[in-house]
């Protein structure tokens, strides 16, 4: 009696265990399949977070210049028959811009040509007739008034020759500038004539800006004047390049004040190897003014773009990358200031986390780095 009542639990246990199993929407068993596979493992490269002697920065607002801008004008007045570029096309130092119309100057240029013939043998001709009257009046067969208008026919002729050689050159010149060329490398932004426009002595024609050199301009308050130093090392963002970061130094600082705001203006150069910051872009900028503390620095290659914000994948445990936002401050070489959740001795990745995700699983191998 007992065991057929223990049979009969146990039958009603194995139908109540397939109901269950049968009653699982195929969704959830599709996630429960999938939750026991392996999220894939990531190799990188990592480094310590190190502590360094840096000076305290300020944030400040700063706009992208150009050091080299240029209106150019036509030196020489002029029909445009040729224009060769157009806005927001990059040139080379000595390219051809724009052609001036040049028939009037090389018919002159041929008319002083011909001129230049005849004066030169009408001088060759001064100069035998001046060696016959040296001779004749070393033989007294000629007085000196004779040698001497034999002297001044030759000076004469020779001026006129050397007269005319310099118009022939001046034209030359002439034709040469109608053509005009980029005076360094850069863009055109402006185009202020077309094809079939006159243009006069001094008219501007195109206008070109230099990518080569680019700095950024700074408003620092009055208050900060004391504390800037050339060639320091400035930390600089930019709004429409959130992945960004650059390192600049300041070039230039103008002891002239705004009456206005009290600020005075600082020239920061910035590199732009891959043409990437435009001219006007607004910038943020980490100026080093004040006394040093010690601050938490990470290479520059362990910080990485999360939106407008910045951020450092750290190893967590050894195997595991977790996400520490982060605000930068001052470059100190490779090293860049952070300000965040990080400590000195922590390890941070600095190789392959471009392509990480938080708490993604990582195989971690150190990368010694150069001492700030």
């Amino acid at each position: 009696m007992v065991q057929r009542k223990l049979n009969l639990i146990h039958r009603v246990g194995i139908g109540v265990s397939a109901l269950l199993v049968m009653s699982i929407p195929a969704g959830a068993q599709d996630q429960a399949v999938e939750s026991k596979l392996e999220i894939p493992t990531v190799p990188v490269r990592y480094t310590v977070v190190r502590e360094h002697l840096v000076r305290r920065t300020i944030q400040l607002p700063g706009t992208v210049e150009s050091r080299t801008r240029s209106l150019i004008a036509s030196e020489v007045p002029g029909l445009v028959t040729e224009l060769k570029v157009r806005e927001g096309e990059g040139v080379r130092k000595g390219q051809a811009l724009l052609k001036l119309r040049t028939t009037s100057l090389e018919l002159r240029l041929k008319a002083a040509q011909a001129q230049l013939k005849e004066a030169e043998s009408r001088q060759s001709l001064a100069e035998r007739s001046l060696g016959r009257a040296r001779e004749l009046f070393d033989s007294q067969a000629f007085s000196q008034q004779q040698l001497d208008e034999s002297f001044y026919e030759f000076s004469a002729w020779q001026g006129r020759v050397e007269t005319l050689q310099a118009q022939i050159a001046q034209i030359e010149f002439d034709v040469k500038r109608s053509t005009i060329r980029a005076p360094f490398d850069g863009v055109i932004v402006a185009r202020h004539t077309d094809v079939g426009e006159w243009r006069g002595e001094g008219d501007a024609v195109l206008e070109i800006l230099s990518l080569d050199a680019l700095e950024v301009n700074v408003e620092v308050p009055e208050r900060y004047f004391g504390s800037l130093k050339l060639g320091v090392s400035v930390a600089i963002t930019f709004e429409a390049l959130p992945d960004l970061l650059v390192e600049g130094d300041v070039r230039a600082i103008i002891p002239r004040a705004d009456p206005q705001a009290r600020t005075f203006p600082v020239k920061i150069r910035i590199p732009d190897a891959d043409r990437r910051v435009g001219v006007g872009m607004l910038a943020g900028v980490s100026l080093p003014v004040g006394e040093s503390y010690r601050a938490t620095v990470v290479p520059k290659d362990a910080v990485v773009a999360q939106g407008p914000g910045r951020a450092v994948y750290m190893l967590n445990g050894g195997d595991v990358a977790s996400l520490v936002p982060v605000r930068t401050g001052a470059g100190v070489g490779p090293w860049i200031v952070i300000e965040g959740d990080v400590r000195a001795g922590q390890k941070v990745i600095v190789r392959g986390n471009e392509r990480l995700f938080p708490d993604q699983p990582v195989r971690a191998e150190p990368l010694e780095y150069p001492e700030p």
